[in-house]
Parts: C-alpha cells; sequence; structure tokens
C-alpha cells in the first residue's frame, strides 16, 4: 500500500509507508472568519487530517494568514483559473496548493511551480472530466485512458522543471470511470495518489458510490490520501471516510460483527451489538468482537475473533475467545461480562 515517493505537508506525511490521510474541504464563506475557525476545530475533532479551503481572491488570502496560525492539521488552498493567487498562497505558508492544469495555462502553471519549489510547498495536480484538454478529449473522449493521459503528460511538465513534491489525483463523478483511471495512471506514476468519487452526492446515495469507489481502489493498493465528496456538512466526509479506513481494517479500532439472526436467537442481539459498539467506540486498538445469535455456529464461525458471545438456550449465553468457550452466563449479564474480559484485554 502506498506510493514509491513520500511527500510532507507540515507535520504530515503522504505516501510510501504513512498511514492514509483523511482529507475534508471546507464548506462555509472563507471570509468568514467564525464559520471557518468552527468548522477548523469540527474536523480536526472528528479526525480530520488535511483540511482544504476556497482561495477566490486577495481578500481571502489575507484572511487565511489567521487559518495557518490556527490550525494544527495542514491547510490546503484551492485555486483555479488566477496563478498569482496560487503563488500567494505558497509564499504565506499553506502546505499544499491544489491546481487543475486543465484551467490554468502552461506558462503561468510554471510560474506556480517555480514558486512552490521555492517555498517547499506541495502542489496537487488535479485532473478531471470537466476541464480535460480539448485535444485528448477529440482524440479519446472523456474516459478513463484520456484522465489519466493528460495526468501523465502534465506529471512530465513539472518533472522538466525538476519538480516532485506532487501528489496526484484523478477524478470522476463515474465510479467505474475513476478506478479504471486510477489503476491505470498507478502503473507509472511514482507519486502519492489523492482519491475519491467527485460530485458523489449526499447522504446514502453519495457514501455507497464513494465506499465502493475508493474501496476498491484501496483493496488494489492505490491511494494515499482520500476525500468522502458529499453535499452538505464536512464532518459527514470525515465521518464516511473513517468508516471506509475500518471496514478495510487500515487504522486501528474495535470492528464489531454480529450475524443477522434467525429464529435460533433467543435474545435482543441488535441491543447488545449496539452496547458493545457503544462500549468501544473510543478504543483505538486493533481488536474484533463478535456478537452472534446461538451457539450452532457462533464460537466457530467467529473463531477469529478476540472476544465474542453466542446465545444459548434457558436464558443463557457463552463467552469465548478465539473460538474457545471461557464462561456461560445469563443474557442480562452479557455486557458486564463483556466489558469485564474486554478490559482485562486492555
Amino acid at each position: 500500500m502506498g506510493s514509491q515517493k513520500t511527500i510532507k505537508l507540515g507535520s504530515k506525511s503522504i505516501g510510501g509507508d504513512s498511514s492514509i490521510l483523511v482529507q475534508s474541504m471546507l464548506s462555509c464563506d472563507t471570509l468568514n472568519k467564525d464559520a471557518v475557525f468552527y468548522q477548523i476545530d469540527a474536523l480536526i475533532n472528528e479526525g480530520c487530517d488535511v483540511i482544504r479551503l476556497a482561495i477566490e481572491n486577495e481578500e481571502a488570502i489575507k484572511t487565511s494568514k489567521e487559518y495557518l496560525n490556527y490550525s494544527s492539521v495542514p491547510l490546503v488552498a484551492d485555486v483555479h483559473f488566477d496563478y498569482k493567487l496560487a503563488i500567494k498562497c505558497s509564499e504565506i505558508g499553506f502546505s499544499k496548493i491544489r491546481v487543475n492544469p486543465g484551467n490554468i495555462s502552461r506558462d503561468k502553471l510554471k510560474n506556480i511551480i517555480t514558486s512552490c519549489k521555492a517555498n517547499g510547498t506541495a502542489i496537487r495536480l488535479g485532473v478531471n472530466g470537466g476541464s480535460l484538454e480539448k485535444n485528448l478529449i477529440k482524440t479519446y473522449g472523456v474516459n478513463a485512458k484520456s484522465l489519466a493521459i493528460s495526468a501523465l503528460e502534465n506529471i512530465k511538465i513539472f518533472e522538466s522543471l525538476d519538480f516532485e513534491n506532487l501528489i496526484v489525483s484523478i477524478k470522476s463523478s463515474c465510479v467505474k470511470t475513476t478506478v479504471m483511471a486510477n489503476r491505470l495512471l498507478s502503473q507509472s506514476c511514482p507519486y502519492p495518489l489523492h482519491i475519491g468519487i467527485t460530485e458523489s452526492g449526499f447522504g446514502e446515495d453519495g457514501i455507497m458510490k464513494s465506499a465502493i469507489g475508493i474501496g476498491a481502489m484501496l483493496l488494489d493498493g492505490i491511494g494515499d490520501t482520500i476525500r468522502v465528496s458529499l453535499t452538505g456538512d464536512p464532518i459527514e466526509e470525515v465521518k464516511a471516510g473513517k468508516e471506509i479506513l475500518k471496514a478495510l481494517n487500515l487504522i486501528n479500532y474495535v470492528e464489531v460483527v454480529s450475524c443477522p439472526t434467525c429464529s435460533r436467537c433467543k435474545f435482543d442481539l441488535l441491543k447488545v451489538a449496539k452496547e458493545v459498539k457503544e462500549l468501544t467506540k473510543g478504543i483505538k486498538k486493533k481488536m474484533k468482537i463478535a456478537v452472534m445469535g446461538c451457539v450452532v455456529n457462533g464460537p466457530g464461525e467467529a473463531m477469529d475473533a478476540d472476544l465474542g458471545v453466542a446465545g444459548g438456550g434457558d436464558g443463557m449465553a457463552v463467552i469465548f475467545k478465539k473460538g474457545r468457550i471461557i464462561k456461560t452466563v445469563a443474557f442480562d449479564k452479557i455486557i458486564e461480562t463483556l466489558n469485564e474480559e474486554l478490559f482485562r484485554k486492555i
């Protein structure tokens, strides 16, 4: 997992053997200081590793100096069209500048690269279907191949100017196109990859598309930093990103697994599973706890669980570790007993 090259963003590292970072972007007006400070705090408290904000004018640059001094995580400037704004963002201390070569001329892009090189600022080279070069659209259309070619051709521009402090991203609102494009890109790109599904939507639809696309790429070993792009509160992006990493066992947490139940289940399994989830939510240690409906397949099917419970008859349940039954308890003692055993392990 991870790119060949490692890029530093302040106290964070992207790529190589570094952990996968979760990013989000402020949804409030960059000039609204109270709203920006509130969202920065909320995102950091939720576990966001990198925060991006839109820079649209000179006033936003002046205001951002306060945010750079305030934030404990790296801030990224999102700049489109105006290369002078990108240069000034580099000069005032943003950790990274996000630019899309599709809407900045090559001469102006070179000026940005020169400034970022002088100031030690990383650049995220972002490519998407909406700003793909016209010659590529004419030759290939807007698809995985043209997106990958665009990224690789733009990487050559950066390398020709001896600039390698680079993070690359290809995004589309189509899950399949995004995954295929990143698979093509990853074969030839040594730089860290920022992955996600752009314009994925909102709520369950957006989370589902993002989870499938980001999950598929991460399982392929593609991706060093992620953003779940959702319409609405950016806090939900971070929550979804963390859950994706949990599902792939890429961060330490207590995984609670439970069976779908059938008529053999004689206790309130859903209630117990929820209580176990609540009991363990603050523990940052890689563990698995199983809540199973019956002993027919409970301890056996969940024999890889560090700790588990399986319901039995006559109001009794068995507590087991790695498939081995260690005690039998009444249904109303399940949570109490799991709590005792859990904290013995911690």
